[in-house]
């Protein structure tokens, strides 16, 4: 090797132990024939201790089957693959120590393979390219989790943490396409509290959001966990009881009725008593408002008939 070749030799191996990614070169046996700085320094295994052995026994944990697979491909095509962290966290589990993501316990990489063709053509070995996307992956995810709060915001009532209207909207359309599509019956459930008014001017509005709170508890407790329940404004909810007839959501509602009626309520040690009226209306095929107006009208008919019950909306236009 002349002056000039030693001298390039040098630089370029300098050069790939000094790169911020990890390379790595495997031999049709998965031996490892090279091993950078970058895989030195975050796994403290030296590139003479990893030299000889299989990839497989430098990690133990490696998925095996899952990675030969993804090389086998390579080697097969004769073309380089790409592996990403939203498909595969990390391939290798190196420690995270960078100081803005200090939380995340383990580097988020992208692999790439590459094929290296030898000089008659055939595929002897298959470099891997480990770059560390740590920050890319926790920024994505922070903003991802960032615009999941707002989207429950966005359809959460902020006192009861109930659904609120625009979610109920989303949930009578679903239900709605159900029925059209399926035939499949669901029921809703307009309830709101007796007397609310009173119970505001007697003991003061805090006093009535408590009870908001209280009563949306015991609500969500009593449902089936496919029901949707909502709070559609003031003192008002609304139900949706799906797959369920107007019959069967009617036994659901008497059962919330009760245990309401029996429930004592408290606010700064006081007890206040509550009761509910509800109306109950099953879909029907041609209504949007009509849905909710017809559970409406069987609600304040209950409550022109003494409060304290349920009535079901029998004539529904379909």
């Amino acid at each position: 090797m002349s002056t000039i070749d030693f001298k390039e030799f040098h630089w370029m191996v300098s050069m790939i132990n000094s790169i911020d990614a990890g390379l790595v070169v495997l031999d049709t046996e998965y031996v490892v024939e090279s091993w950078n700085g970058f895989m030195f320094h975050h796994s403290n295994i030296h590139a003479s201790d990893a030299k000889g052995r299989t990839i497989f026994d430098i990690f133990p944990n490696l998925d095996k089957t899952w990675f030969m697979r993804k090389v086998e491909a390579v080697k097969t095509i004769q073309n380089q693959s790409f592996i990403t962290w939203e498909q595969k966290p990390y391939i290798f589990p190196f420690k995270n120590y960078r100081p803005i993501t200090g939380t995340v316990e383990h580097m988020y990489q992208n692999v790439t393979i590459l094929p290296l063709p030898s000089l008659t053509g055939s595929i002897d070995q298959i470099c891997l390219i480990i770059y560390d996307v740590t920050d890319i992956a926790s920024n994505r995810q922070a903003l991802q989790k960032a615009n999941a709060k707002l989207e429950k915001l966005s359809r959460t009532d902020p006192l009861t943490q109930l659904d609120n209207r625009n979610a109920l909207e989303k949930n009578m359309s679903l239900a709605q396409k159900h029925y059209r599509l399926q035939q499949t019956i669901s029921s809703l459930i307009m309830l709101d509290i007796d007397h609310f008014k009173t119970i505001n001017d007697t003991h003061g509005h805090p006093a009535g959001d408590a009870i908001l709170q209280q009563l949306s508890q015991i609500i969500t407790q009593t449902v089936r966990e496919q029901d949707s329940v909502a709070r559609y404004g003031g003192e008002e909810f609304a139900i949706i009881f799906h797959k369920t007839s107007n019959e069967e959501a009617n036994k659901f509602a008497e059962r919330i009725r009760d245990k309401i009626e029996k429930t004592q309520f408290t606010f700064q040690d006081k007890i206040i008593n509550v009761t509910i009226s509800y109306g109950v209306a099953q879909i029907g095929s041609k209504q949007g408002d009509l849905w909710i107006e017809s559970a409406d009208k069987a609600l304040y008919q209950a409550k022109n008939q003494g409060r304290n019950q349920g009535v079901i909306f029998e004539h529904m236009t379909n």
